[in-house]
């Protein structure tokens, strides 16, 4: 790493040490690798490829298949970046082999450093979960003012030919289906989960919550397992104490990263574009943050511990914050599910009023194509 002009180290080997360590282990690159990337080694580019990669997997779809090509990996970098609205059309125009970059690629890390809080993700869906859990979200509506906001900052770089509908249609059925068995899959394991919540309640010493987890059930089961869960406990304290070293040292690496670079980056035209997106961004934020104040609701958003209720019959199963003493925000099962169906009852009436809208702007197209015959197809 560089060093200061007397020949001590500065703090900038220490603030890029603690931002490997606080990586998922399996994804930890060298340290040096940021250096040769700094001045665009190419060395440092499939490295870079690699890291990114596991990173957005580990995020988007729970883990990483080691066995896809480096064009796969590319691929999907390159869409997920695209989904979060990174916009450098340098980064977009890497080879699909790997070979170059590892300037475009620190860029683009550095960006989701930022962008999408990607350590404090990595950690969340790294933790170690002992007690069992459940992802809630009840606030749909700003989540679509986010996507909406999302979609008008992303980058215009879409597919260069058209697509033909059928594979759209094909892409619509492979999701249904594959949503489809998620949801059975799921279906199985609350069934599980509630017959372990059921045997076993009335034995923790915790009364608030009066049964075993799964982790607990399969310690007592297996108490040769407590070691592993140790190790993955101590694994995830070192993370964090990683984490807290990046957060004090954090602007030196931002030092590191735009100084000396302003004028090769951007030029004034690119400059004032760039200022104009986080202006747009700021004005979002503040819209949403104005919009949640004024509609104020007890919105659920995030991992919620799954408790097992016999005191109450019409609540069986409920979903309490993480914090164990936090008894009062507690929230049954039956109380979520008849609040998701009137959201679903409001997002169909909103689907066929669209539908009715499209039927209107079709027949005044239509109505406008008098000297037009329009032949259906043949049934074979």
């Amino acid at each position: 790493m560089q060093r200061r002009a007397g020949g001590r180290a500065g703090p900038l080997p220490a603030a890029i040490g603690a931002l490997c360590r606080a990586l998922p282990l399996g994804s930890r690159p060298a340290p040096d690798t940021f250096r040769l990337a700094k001045f665009d080694r190419p060395q440092a580019s499939p490295e870079l490829w690699r890291l990114l990669y596991s990173l957005l997997k580990q995020i988007h779809e729970g883990g990483c298949t080691k066995s896809d090509t480096i064009d796969t990996q590319i691929r999907f970098v390159k869409s997920v970046l695209r989904y979060h609205g990174y916009g450098r059309p340098e980064f977009y125009q890497l080879p699909s082999d790997g070979s170059v970059g590892s300037r475009e690629l620190l860029l683009a890390f550095s960006w989701l450093l930022h962008r999408i809080n990607l350590l404090e993700q990595l950690l969340s869906v790294n933790r170690v979960k002992i007690r069992d859990e459940t992802s809630l979200c009840t606030c749909g509506d700003n989540l679509l003012k986010s996507w909406k906001g999302m979609t008008e900052l992303a980058p215009e770089h879409g597919l260069k030919n058209e697509v033909d509908i059928r594979y759209l249609q094909w892409l619509n059925g492979r999701l249904r289906f594959q949503w489809r068995s998620l949801h059975v899959d799921y279906q199985e394991q609350c069934k599980l989960l509630y017959k372990i919540h059921v045997y076993t309640n009335g034995s923790h010493m915790d009364q608030t919550v009066g049964h075993f987890s799964v982790t607990e059930t399969d310690l007592i089961r297996q108490p040769d397992n407590y070691k592993q869960l140790m190790q993955l406990l101590e694994s995830e304290t070192s993370r964090l104490e990683a984490f807290l070293e990046w957060k004090q040292l954090e602007p030196v690496y931002w030092q590191w990263m735009i100084k000396g670079r302003e004028r090769e980056l951007l030029d004034e035209k690119e400059f004032s574009e760039a200022i104009g997106k986080i202006h747009k961004a700021v004005e979002l934020k503040l819209s949403e943050l104005k919009y949640q104040c004024a509609h104020k609701k007890n919105k659920m958003h995030g991992p919620c511990r799954l408790v097992f209720k016999d005191k109450h019959p019409a609540s069986k199963m409920g979903f309490g914050r993480s914090r164990a003493k936090e008894a009062l925000m507690n929230v049954s099962a039956s109380e979520l599910i008849n609040e998701l169906r009137m959201k679903e009852a409001r997002l169909e009436k909103e689907l066929k009023q669209l539908q009715e809208e499209c039927r209107h702007k079709l027949t005044e197209v239509a109505d406008g194509m008098d000297s037009v015959i329009c032949i259906p197809p043949m049934k074979r």
